[in-house]
């Protein structure tokens, strides 16, 4: 494959830098409108529509060129470096407003904005990305969009841009579509939780006489990260990864460890993890398994196939902990307020019920994420394979 080498500015035909603080101050915020844009909607190649915060359109308006639509990529110059994103043609609104820590720009006829994001996630990309970076104070690329436009990059012809696309977007899409089924099936066994079990319906709206205030030990066990030493961490691959709090959201294995703690405590697929610092968040277990680092604990059930109860009896729990810490600092929750965890047991039939349903459920989620995480693999494995041309895909029908 031939691949011709470009400028960024000749590839591209607008870019922008986002408003300045003061365009955009908390008072300018509204419960629904034009969604702005934070860090947290880049961590892909694809922007996500997780979480906004909203401005009218007659705001969004007057922020002219820090209005970005669909097909226009977005990069962080400020703050979590290193992350760029296309706004996908299915995305949730017709155009968004970036932050005041990014900067959009618009492609040309010469190269697909997906082919370049996915380049730029490549680790020469991020390489090139991030070369003039600055670490004094809150990381930031210095002169963002000068600097950027400066860069040089190879493309192949566009119909092989096509085609490498299209095999990385096939990959995205499935995981996307997995991600989408388990939000769906948590929200369902949520529902059903709450219709059973808070709100009553199958017991005409009155919670049975014979359901007992117990403690959380009824259902569960509780299961402690090891203070293993950080001195021994390493992000290299070399021993087993080790999960903290940080990497419980995403469920990537960034640190490993070489030490094998005698009271260590390696996290399996499908269990109910939580962080006990920041905020305290359920998470089902959907990777491989690694080492429980302290401050990281799990609520094992004690019924064979009660996870999902035990799961939605202790995420109101949680919540009610956090939301009533005070803390000038980082908020922590230990087991103390576990062991004050109560709730009402339903009788025996009932939960055997609710198991019935919930637990291939649950089980589906696993499986879903750790095909993700077997996809995801694939996808970066591929990924500078194919943006090299050390794959050839000129002569695929796609």
């Amino acid at each position: 494959m031939k691949y011709k080498r470009y400028v960024i500015s000749d590839l591209l035909s607008e870019i922008s830098m986002g408003p300045f603080g003061s365009n955009i101050k908390k008072e300018c915020f509204v419960d629904a409108g034009i969604p702005v844009l934070n860090g947290s909607n880049l961590a892909d190649v694809a922007m996500n529509d997780d979480a906004f915060r909203y401005v009218t359109e007659e705001k969004a308006d007057s922020l002219g060129k820090a209005n970005a639509s669909r097909g226009d990529v977005v990069v962080t110059h400020r703050g979590t470096l290193g992350q760029i994103s296309f706004i996908p043609s299915n995305s949730m609104y017709e155009r968004y407003v970036i932050s005041q820590s990014q900067f959009r720009f618009r492609c040309n006829e010469k190269v697909l904005p997906e082919y370049l994001v996915y380049y730029f996630h490549t680790r020469k990309g991020q390489h090139d990305l991030l070369s003039n970076a600055s670490q004094v104070g809150v990381p930031a690329l210095a002169r963002a969009t000068t600097t950027f436009q400066q860069l040089e990059v190879e493309i192949p012809e566009i119909e092989v841009q096509r085609k490498i696309v299209g095999i990385l977007e096939l990959l995205r899409n499935k995981i996307e579509l997995n991600k989408e089924i388990n939000k769906n099936l948590l929200q369902q066994m949520e529902s059903i939780y709450k219709a059973w079990f808070i709100d009553y319906i199958p017991f005409n709206g009155k919670r049975p006489i014979n359901w007992e205030k117990t403690s959380i030990y009824t259902i569960a066990n509780i299961i402690y990260g090891a203070p293993f030493a950080s001195k021994l961490f390493n992000t290299d691959g070399e021993g087993v990864p080790i999960i903290r709090i940080r990497d419980l959201k995403e469920q990537a294995f960034v640190t490993y460890t070489t030490e094998k703690h005698p009271k260590g405590h390696l996290i399996q697929p499908g269990d109910i993890v939580v962080g006990m610092d920041g905020e305290f968040r359920p998470y089902i277990w959907g990777n491989t398994e690694a080492w429980l680092n302290q401050r990281v604990c799990i609520f094992k059930n004690i019924r064979p196939k009660g996870k999902a109860f035990v799961l939605f009896t202790i995420k109101p729990l949680l919540f009610k902990i956090e939301q009533t810490q005070v803390a000038t600092t980082v908020i922590h929750i230990g087991k103390k307020d576990y062991d004050a965890f109560e709730f009402y047991l339903p009788d025996e039939k009932t939960l055997n019920q609710f198991d019935t349903i919930t637990y291939p459920m649950l089980e589906q989620v696993v499986v879903n994420s750790l095909e993700n995480k077997r996809l995801s693999e694939l996808r970066d494995s591929l990924l500078p394979r194919l943006m090299s041309g050390e794959l050839d895909v000129s002569s695929l029908d796609l």
